[in-house]
């Protein structure tokens, strides 16, 4: 499976679910705290192509997953 990239933020509890999803599954992934780099709203909707409220805002390479339920789901599908 390619990286899973998570964008999230301090204090999110999705967030914290989504790293210990790939910690508990052991895939490889990169978590990116968008105050500690500076990612604006708007930089996030630029690279996901709509609008944002939430976080997290997870990607499996380069295809964008959703939120932590829709992860939670794609990993099920997987069978990971």
């Amino acid at each position: 499976m390619e990286r899973v990239t998570i964008f999230g933020k301090e204090g999110c509890g999705f967030c914290k679910r989504a790293k210990q999803l790939c910690e508990m599954k052991d895939l490889n992934f990169k978590y990116l705290d968008i105050h500690q780099e500076n990612i604006s709203q708007a930089d996030l909707e630029k690279t996901i192509g709509k609008p944002v409220v939430t976080v997290p805002q997870i990607f499996i390479g380069q295809e964008y997953i959703g939120g932590y339920t829709e992860f939670s789901n794609k990993v099920a599908e997987l069978g990971l």
